[in-house]
């Protein structure tokens, strides 16, 4: 197994070392400042996007990455990211970018393949109708993810198989992940979001998010930089009531009036205690007997709880709970 993989906190890897770029003196203070901060943002993106390959072993040693692009910005931050990661990743991995044209009405069918063969990564660009199966099955005015979803996933393992790839990589980010958790909760009944690295439902296929940590603000900052051509989706992108456009907006607007909750919230993620949950599957609550040993997981639920003062965190607004 690569040495990558055995050591959980991997210094200089390549996947997270932070290459420094010339920055050449400038007159104009303005320009300059922007230079910087573009810079930060790209040495961010690879750093959250290398840590997450590596802490999860998304991509090992002659992967072969499928990078599947819709022609949204995070598809199109997912593939360049991963580009600039592969010319500095201690390992060899290939990569081939995916679309598929589901022949949706005033689809500009042309702007992918200019811009992937603009790159110099190979492509593949795979025809197939669903729009008009969506449509004839959905009634107006209903959700189509669902369904548009489900078809496209299909196509895109078969894909998969025919070029010979060994990962999936889809674009969701932070904000995907958190977004699902809250659907899941609010209208599904369930503690389930998305994970980071899963085996496919077919058991055949590995589907790797590379985007996990970064959060969606940078991946827009980064597409705007970059002047990527974005491809608005028709088909779902205007449908205004979606559920999953109301959760993404009040996430954002608790982000706005409570600075850091949605990071506590990713990193909540990443720190479950199934023994003060509720779940018999994953702790045995009918067994629990007492053994007379003191534990530190305990009962503290029940406590008093300190959480960090506003100094430690700024910006958070400390609410006491009586």
């Amino acid at each position: 197994m690569n040495a990558v993989i055995n050591n959980p906190h991997p210094t200089n890897t390549g996947w997270t070392e932070e290459a420094e770029a010339s920055q050449e003196p400038t007159a104009n203070a303005a320009r300059l400042k922007i230079e910087r901060e573009t810079h930060k943002l790209e040495k961010r993106l690879c750093r959250e996007v290398g840590k997450a390959i590596v802490d999860f072993n998304m991509i090992e040693e002659g992967d072969k990455v499928m990078v599947c692009m819709s022609g949204g910005k995070d598809s199109y931050a997912l593939l360049d990211i991963l580009l600039k990661l592969k010319a500095r990743a201690p390992i060899h991995f290939d990569l081939v970018a995916v679309n598929l044209d589901q022949k949706q009405p005033g689809f500009p069918e042309h702007v992918l393949p200019e811009y992937l063969a603009s790159t110099g990564v190979p492509f593949h660009i795979e025809n197939e109708d669903t729009y008009s199966i969506v449509k004839k099955l959905i009634p107006e005015g209903k959700t189509t993810c669902s369904l548009c979803s489900r078809l496209r996933r299909g196509i895109l393992y078969r894909v998969a198989d025919e070029l010979g790839c060994t990962k999936i990589a889809l674009g969701h980010h932070r904000d995907d992940i958190l977004q699902t958790l809250l659907l899941n909760m609010f209208f599904g009944g369930k503690m389930k979001s998305m994970p980071p690295k899963l085996v496919s439902d077919d058991g055949r296929h590995v589907v790797i998010r590379p985007l996990a940590y970064v959060a969606e603000k940078d991946t827009a900052r980064w597409a705007a930089h970059r002047n990527f051509p974005i491809i608005p989706c028709n088909l779902c992108g205007s449908q205004e009531n979606l559920q999953r456009k109301q959760v993404g907006e009040m996430l954002r607007e608790w982000e706005k009036r409570f600075p850091g909750r949605i990071e506590n919230m990713f990193n909540a993620l990443q720190n479950v205690v199934p023994s003060h949950l509720l779940d018999g599957n994953l702790y045995d609550f009918k067994n629990a007997k007492a053994t007379g040993i003191a534990s530190e997981d305990g009962d503290k639920a029940f406590d008093k709880e300190e959480f960090p003062t506003p100094a430690a965190l700024p910006g958070m607004q400390v609410v006491q709970i009586r």
